[in-house]
């Protein structure tokens, strides 16, 4: 067996040295203070540093979030994996919850009986909420582009949309689709992005909101 040479590091500080590393292979970037925190949280989650290049804010996405969080918003995700990945315990601390509606047996029957995706039905659900939302699409860029059609037609007035849903068909597009909107974003452009980054984004904003208190 190979012999290695592991850094010897406690447990608890072991996400506070990656974001140590993190902060030292970054290059230099103008992300403000607010931003920056959840761009590290992405490569942090991913270790990749394309997000250090590929994430979009509009100017007052970070700021609509924490008013939102601080507010008991909802936040709606497009699959239970994003959902399992946020941090219930300091969402429910304002107030919040976070759902997903894309495996609700009635959300399932209704898209088979109109001949459309679950995602689809899951956005119109979604619009439907009161209170503030945080809508975060991390798999489906149909759900993505669902919303952005509500939102065109003055259906759905989210607090924030976190568009980074991943893959090869209409994901692009749907991202590009979402930042000619109005209405504050982040956003992952290109092909990358995924459950695990929608999570990581959402608990980057609450752990802001907490100011960086984590438990």
């Amino acid at each position: 067996m190979k012999e290695i040479h592991l850094q010897r590091v406690a447990p608890a500080e072991i996400e506070g040295r990656s974001m140590e590393i993190i902060a030292s292979e970054m290059g230099p970037n103008s992300f403000t203070a607010q931003q920056l925190p959840i761009v590290k949280r992405c490569i942090h989650t991913s270790a990749d540093f394309d997000y250090e290049k590929n994430l979009r804010f509009t100017p007052g996405a970070v700021e609509a979030g924490l008013a939102a969080i601080r507010a008991g918003c909802t936040i709606v995700t497009d699959t239970q994996m994003a959902r399992a990945g946020v941090n219930k315990r300091v969402l429910e601390r304002f107030g919040g919850e976070a759902v997903c509606f894309m495996s609700d047996p009635d959300v399932a029957e209704e898209a088979k009986a109109r001949g459309e995706t679950r995602a689809t039905v899951s956005m119109e659900r979604a619009a439907a909420l009161k209170g503030p939302v945080i809508l975060a699409v991390g798999n489906a860029p149909t759900a993505l582009v669902r919303a952005c059609q509500l939102m065109d037609e003055g259906k759905f007035s989210p607090a924030l949309v976190i568009g980074v849903p991943v893959g090869f068909v209409n994901v692009v597009e749907s991202k590009e689709l979402l930042c000619s909107m109005p209405g504050e974003h982040i956003a992952a452009m290109g092909r990358k992005g995924g459950s695990n980054i929608a999570a990581a984004i959402c608990n980057a904003l609450l752990y802001l909101a907490s100011d960086n208190r984590r438990d």
